[in-house]
């Protein structure tokens, strides 16, 4: 499936299982009635929708809060762990894509290959150049709010790549990140910070004697963020907020590289060989830069050129017209030209130092 987070809301667009040969043509056809019934209602309401990762305009005291309990637990906690924690929950949009895995094995060559190239998917769909008003300096602001966030619950996961890797030592991974809530009798209960290994044992301080229900643990893996998240399926963290064409190539990208075995082995040769410190050297620069950045002699267009390639392979051999899919990401990829690069020259020229056209250039 495909779900739009929109600051504290969550939106799933599409709810279908990227297997079948009707993706593309349901994905499409989705789109199209979605975007007349938003059309509806933008005309009815006076709203827009703005195709943005991170809110250009709005101060954190300007943006509503959403009535959620455990908004309110997470807002209060996060800001013990980091400085932009509560601007992730209100201020950026993000566009994800849930993929399944047949094995373990499986699960475990994605995930290493999808956290390798998910700074790629960040440079591609970099949206967010613009802070309450102005250009902030990043090209996806949405992307550095993480990695000042918590860093107990985000992240690339480098233990992803060691020896031995699997469900158990995410499993382990997710017992030590602590714990934001319980949910009992329709509310909400603070546990910020308390121990889920002490709750397995009837330890928890907010509820003592008590131990787990498999809906806690489903409920404490959902606040865990890394670029890659692992559930019953693998969950892609990497893409700012975007047009319809955008929302519509980020599962083609993936499912190119991801559900075709000879993609997927191209893709995991390409990984392969980088070292820890080419994988953290690549996410901590596309923030900023995106398909700029340096990297192995090269810059990131170059190794997003060379992902494009491999996931068209991959679409074109299953054999469903996805391919189409891709061409807004090939046009960015061979032109250098991401869309934070594209409103910041307008920014700078035809705009006169506004980012108010966002609102009619930049809208779904």
């Amino acid at each position: 499936g495909v779900t739009l987070f929109i600051a504290g809301f969550t939106v799933v667009f599409v709810a279908v299982t990227i297997l079948g040969g009707t993706f593309g043509y349901l994905l499409l056809q989705y789109a199209n009635v979605l975007t007349r019934v938003f059309g509806v209602v933008i005309i009815a309401l006076g709203l827009v929708f703005l195709g943005q990762g991170f809110d250009p305009v709005s101060t954190f005291e300007e943006c509503p809060i959403m009535p959620k309990g455990r908004y309110g637990i997470m807002r209060e906690y996060m800001k013990s762990k980091g400085t932009l924690g509560r601007d992730m929950m209100f201020r950026t949009c993000t566009i994800q894509v849930n993929l399944d895995f047949d094995s373990e094995a499986d699960m475990v060559k994605k995930m290493r290959v999808a956290l390798a190239l998910q700074p790629v998917a960040t440079a591609l769909f970099a949206n967010s150049p613009f802070k309450e008003g102005a250009p902030h300096g990043r090209k996806s602001l949405r992307s550095h709010v993480w990695t000042d966030t918590d860093p107990d619950r985000t992240g690339p996961l480098p233990f992803v790549w060691d020896d031995g890797f699997g469900f158990d030592a995410y499993a382990e991974y997710a017992l030590d990140v602590p714990m934001y809530f319980v949910y009992r009798g329709g509310e909400y209960l603070n546990v910020a910070g308390q121990s889920f290994r002490d709750f397995l044992e009837g330890r928890l301080p907010g509820l003592p004697g008590e131990r787990p229900s498999m809906k806690d643990w489903e409920d404490h893996i959902s606040t865990i963020f890394p670029e890659v998240r692992l559930k019953r399926f693998l969950e892609m963290r990497g893409a700012d907020g975007g047009p319809w064409q955008l929302i519509c190539a980020l599962p083609a990208l993936w499912v190119g590289l991801l559900y075709d075995e000879q993609a997927l082995a191209e893709a995991w040769a390409l990984v392969e060989g980088w070292t820890a410190e080419e994988r953290q050297d690549l996410q901590d620069r596309v923030p900023e830069l995106a398909l700029d950045a340096p990297f192995q002699g090269g810059t990131v267009r170059d190794l997003a050129l060379e992902v494009l390639r491999i996931s068209k392979g991959g679409l074109q051999r299953r054999g469903h017209k996805e391919a189409p899919f891709l061409s807004e990401l090939e046009n960015i990829a061979q032109s250098g030209v991401t869309r934070a690069d594209r409103y910041l020259a307008r920014y700078h020229g035809e705009w006169g130092g506004s980012v108010a056209p966002l609102f009619r250039d930049a809208i779904f």
